[in-house]
């Protein structure tokens, strides 16, 4: 759907009458100040979003590989983004999220869920699917213990082994 759709004035589709409608209210800029609609230029009267382009919509029509790189992306951030200082530890947000109790879990879970959705979404096939499902059950069920729990999701990393059974069955598929 264009702009010109979304914006139409005297558009009845959705019920309402079909005078333009104007804001109430001032205009306020970022720091609270009143802005007055005199002082605005022509460019800001007709300024609109377009998401219908690619490079605006992050969401937009991707490849597999670029699929691919941004759940290894999102993989590594959640896994091994960081690495303790004065070891060689590494870990993600995925266990700075799981501190918080509960919450943390469920959130850090839903994380992991997402790629495993990610992945039937690029076509993985039920039994890669399920052993990430069985990747992510482990990693959320021992990481609702409390200290040991956040230690074995550091340790276990279940993103990254996710992403490693993705590239694998990927790597096997013809071109």
């Amino acid at each position: 759907m264009s702009n010109e759709e979304i914006l139409r004035p005297g558009d009845t589709r959705f019920g309402g009458d079909s005078s333009p409608r104007k804001a109430h209210g001032p205009i306020i800029d970022q720091d609270g100040r009143e802005i007055r609609p005199e002082t605005l230029g022509e460019q800001f009267q007709r300024f609109r979003f377009d998401f219908g382009h690619s490079s605006a919509n992050p969401f937009g029509d991707l490849t597999r590989e670029q699929r691919l790189a941004r759940i290894e992306a999102l993989a590594k951030l959640l896994d091994i983004a960081f690495i303790l200082p004065g070891t060689s530890i590494r870990y993600g947000i995925d266990g700075i999220i799981r501190l918080i109790p509960v919450i943390g879990d469920l959130f850090a879970t839903a994380f992991s869920l997402w790629l495993v959705r990610e992945a039937r979404a690029l076509g993985a096939p039920w039994h890669v699917t399920a052993r990430m499902l069985g990747n992510v059950a482990v990693d959320g069920v021992v990481g609702m213990v409390p200290i040991a729990g956040d230690a074995f999701d550091v340790l276990f990393r279940a993103n990254i082994r996710n992403v490693r059974l993705l590239r694998r069955w990927m790597d096997k598929q013809p071109r």
